[in-house]
């Protein structure tokens, strides 16, 4: 068994904390006054070594690596005991092994990772360095109790709920993780009685929603030029009427937790879907967070969800429901696959050409158009002028993403015409590919 150490703390350790606090406070002020040093990225969880820094948030972050390591090494990163003048300090555990996030939190290591994840706390309290220390300190001490090490072995509910919850395999325009939680996907009385239907269930929907993020972070590189935060995005769509009070507690109460526990892994968290009346309570509840985490959260209404998340995601990594271009288990196209992108005026037509040059092969095309509200037709126009038209769709009125395939038996082209009726402009996306092919007419012989 190791020995106890016990440490005396005296009246002048106190002062001092105390005076180094507020000479931090004074100096943290003019962090920003070295406006001559190189500028550094500026996205959240993008960042970072400190040699990419400006040297003002440099020392700061050189200041609060002293201020952590002393912490870790003096037994007192959760925090001093508040009879400082009438007791000792009590050193039971060796911290020099603790972690965030997976990464070591001790400067001294030398682990590049462990900047990264300091600096987050720093930009979360605009480069105030005793500010930055508090909140790591409330994060560690937040997490020991909430037990969030032990949420990740945890079964709360049954697999059933992975449908609502999950992250996946796509990335963002930046490439940071996708992470969705999707209300819509209660399909039976059964499964929505055993997330709302017992007394005070939505704890335990909050630890589920910790459970994700926490498998997300796990995910994370944190390092430069690596994947180091998530996109959340939170679907309301169909969400239960009879638990919308449960649906707002746990949102509200999410959207403290990242605030004050997860600086830096939010990048944005875009909920969709999303009735007027919940926008206007959760504006509200943004009154009392930083003007910075406040920028992290987006309210779209249903009519706007594609054209607000194509900001943030490429068509390839869209999920179809959302007008993009990913779907399920797809044989035919990959994320890797190329999508074209054209506009279409106000009051026109728009005429996308798919050329093939080649015989006895399938060509696959996928279309969607941002906001839909246009029709289309699809045909087949042969190379030689004495062969026929081929129609493959008469006009139609295009409600979600379109896919279509057709055998060539003769050089020509694919050509799909966009009428496009309204005063605003449209994007449409498409891609398309050829493989060799066996009609099935043959196939029947």
């Amino acid at each position: 068994m190791r020995e106890e150490v016990v440490v005396p703390v005296t009246e002048e350790d106190i002062v001092d904390d105390i005076m180094s606090s507020d000479n931090d406070a004074e100096s943290d002020d003019h962090l920003d006054d070295d406006d001559d040093d190189e500028p550094i990225f500026d996205q959240p969880g993008q960042l970072v070594s400190p040699l990419d820094i400006k040297a003002s948030r440099k020392n700061a972050l050189l200041r609060l690596r002293c201020r952590v390591e002393d912490a870790i090494l003096g037994g007192y990163i959760y925090g001093k005991n508040k009879n400082k003048l009438l007791s000792v300090k009590t050193i039971t555990e060796d911290l020099t092994g603790i972690s965030l996030w997976g990464v070591p939190l001790l400067p001294s290591e030398d682990n590049t990772r462990t900047d990264i994840v300091l600096f987050n706390f720093l930009k979360a309290k605009d480069y105030g360095v005793y500010d930055a220390y508090k909140m790591m300190r409330k994060t560690l001490r937040w997490r020991r109790e909430f037990r969030v090490t032990e949420i990740l072995d945890e079964k709360l509910f049954s697999p059933d709920l992975e449908k609502l919850w999950y992250n996946d395999d796509g990335k963002d325009r930046e490439g940071r993780l996708l992470c969705y939680n999707v209300f819509k996907n209660i399909k039976n009385k059964e499964l929505e009685e055993e997330i709302w239907g017992r007394h005070n269930h939505h704890h335990e929907c909050l630890r589920w929603r910790i459970h994700i993020l926490e498998k997300a972070i796990q995910q994370l590189e944190f390092k430069q030029g690596g994947v180091n935060s998530v996109l959340m995005i939170t679907d309301l769509g169909n969400s239960p009427g009879n638990a919308w009070k449960e649906v707002r507690w746990i949102n509200r109460k999410m959207m403290s937790l990242v605030h004050d526990h997860y600086p830096g892994i939010i990048y944005k968290n875009i909920f969709i879907n999303v009735p007027v009346w919940f926008s206007t309570v959760h504006a509200l509840n943004l009154r009392m967070i930083t003007q910075r985490s406040k920028n992290a959260f987006i309210f779209v209404k249903p009519s706007k969800v594609t054209e607000n998340l194509l900001k943030y995601i490429s068509p390839e990594n869209l999920l179809a429901e959302y007008g993009g271009l990913k779907k399920d288990k797809d044989v035919e196209f990959s994320t890797d696959d190329k999508v074209l992108e054209i506009s279409i005026k106000p009051c026109s037509f728009c005429l996308i050409k798919m050329p093939v040059k080649e015989v006895e092969v399938t060509i696959t095309w996928d279309l969607i158009v941002v906001g839909n509200e246009v029709s289309y037709k699809e045909e087949f126009i042969p190379d030689d002028d004495c062969s026929y038209r081929v129609m493959l769709q008469e006009d139609k009125k295009m409600v979600e993403s379109v896919r279509n395939s057709f055998h060539i038996r003769e050089e020509g082209r694919i050509v799909i015409t966009i009428d496009n009726p309204t005063y605003k402009k449209k994007t449409a996306f498409y891609r398309y590919k050829t493989k060799p092919s066996v009609p099935m007419y043959m196939c029947l012989k």
